[in-house]
């Protein structure tokens, strides 16, 4: 028996497994590699790679995907490197845990069934009525910790999304807050040498999945947006050779092929948080507006019956515009290169 099938049973790879399994438990199961490290499977969806007890591992990493089930992009990127590791193509000298987050919406082809997995973390679960994904952030919070304890090295988490929205960068990093920290030199050589141009510092705490691992973990995490929602099988992975390059030099610990130098990334941060004030509201942005739109100075974004507000005095951008929230919730957010 061949370790794919000794880990998958009949469904052949991880991500077939995976759907195979969305709503069902299935047991711990584990097969040691040709270069001697081992693959565990913990449970539907999650793997953890051990390397070989020679090695000198300098981090640990956390690749996610699929926390919204119809972001297949990653998802099938995740799955490709599951193979190479199967089939002694790739050789991680890192400890490695790896996640597809959402298997119910993945099988349904939806952003999520009841609640917005992403929107759960930092124990914001606890305060919904118990359904699977508040159970899936629970366990999936208690994986992370397990991981962060078992490996006691720096950790890396990089939480892989692409967007229903058309933007006009088409790959771009959300740096979650936590207070006093910048994006380390290191990091910005990775996002260079993955092709993502462009990093947005988030300016306050959020329950997402790469808040809790940074916040929870002290991890390095990031939300990496790397383009649009297309279903299973209809991804273009060409447009995501970069990043599958970039994350093999760091799993194999391999200098980056790239500096970033001149290249770095640009970084932009959160001017104003646009929120939905009720009666009277008026949000000046077409609702087909692409990610990163740019707007003049002076250009009046929203209105009610008391306030205004208008771009400053440079030019900012709007990034996830939604004006179909309800009341006292976030409708957009306007943004301005650092």
């Amino acid at each position: 028996m061949g370790p794919a099938q000794a880990l998958f049973d009949r469904h052949g790879d991880w991500l077939s497994h995976t759907l195979a399994m969305s709503e069902q438990a299935c047991p711990v199961a584990a097969v040691t590699l040709p270069d001697g490290g081992q693959l565990q499977r913990l449970g539907t969806g999650l793997l953890r790679y051990h390397p070989d007890a020679g090695t000198i591992p300098k981090t640990g990493l956390i690749l996610s995907a699929g926390i919204h089930g119809n972001e297949t992009a990653p998802i099938e990127l995740l799955n490709a490197l599951v193979n190479d590791l199967l089939q002694d193509r790739l050789h991680s000298r890192i400890p490695l845990l790896l996640i597809l987050g959402n298997p119910p919406a993945m099988v349904a082809g939806e952003r999520f069934l009841e609640h917005n997995l992403n929107r759960l973390f930092c124990g914001a679960w606890e305060a919904y009525p118990e359904g699977y994904e508040t159970r899936r952030a629970s366990q999936l919070e208690a994986v992370c910790r397990e991981f962060a304890d078992e490996t006691s090295l720096p950790l890396r988490h990089y939480d892989l999304h692409t967007a229903i929205r058309p933007s006009r960068r088409e790959k771009f990093a959300l740096y979650p807050y936590v207070e006093g920290r910048q994006v380390p030199d290191t990091e910005l050589d990775f996002l260079t040498d993955a092709d993502i141009g462009t990093v947005l510092l988030q300016h306050r705490r959020a329950t997402t999945f790469s808040g809790f691992s940074s916040e929870y973990l002290a991890a390095e995490s990031f939300t990496l947006e790397l383009g649009k929602v297309e279903p299973f099988g209809h991804n273009d992975l060409k447009r995501l050779d970069r990043l599958r390059s970039a994350l093999i030099n760091l799993l194999e610990q391999r200098p980056l092929a790239t500096a970033a130098g001149p290249q770095c990334p640009e970084i932009f941060q959160v001017v104003h948080e646009v929120i939905n004030t009720g009666e009277g509201f008026r949000f000046h942005v077409a609702d087909d507006v692409a990610n990163f739109t740019e707007y003049a100075p002076g250009t009046l974004i929203w209105e009610d019956a008391d306030t205004e507000y208008r771009v400053g005095d440079q030019p900012e951008a709007v990034i996830f515009p939604n004006p179909k929230v309800p009341v006292g919730h976030r409708v957009a957010l306007m943004i301005r290169k650092s």
